[in-house]
């Protein structure tokens, strides 16, 4: 199962050392509902290597997260690496489309 970020662990997660990777999502948006079971996937497949969790942009205390990236569109998928930014999808796509974009990071 993904982590829950929030504006309150997002820092922590990445610049954990580990690659991060952050799906931004809202329970009303039918691409996330694609998206979101593949990311719940991936972060057991990756589990110990790779932090990848949800960002609910409707959620509480997570305007923080949602405005220091601009995200407007959702699904949006954020790929971190040493506490930098590398990589981003915007809407749905394939778990193996995924899956390189995350094994590109270890």
């Amino acid at each position: 199962m993904a982590l829950q970020i929030t504006n309150l662990n997002f820092s922590e997660l990445v610049n954990s050392g580990k690659p991060t990777v952050v799906d931004f999502w809202a329970e009303w948006c039918g691409p996330c509902r694609v998206v979101s079971p593949i990311i719940d996937e991936l972060a057991e497949e990756y589990e110990g290597r790779v932090n990848i969790g949800k960002v609910d942009v409707d959620g509480d205390g997570n305007e923080e997260v949602v405005g220091m990236f601009g995200i407007r569109n959702i699904p949006t998928v954020l790929f971190f690496k040493d506490g930098k930014l590398v990589d981003k999808v915007v809407g749905a796509t394939t778990k193996e489309n995924f899956r390189k974009k995350i094994d590109a990071l270890l």
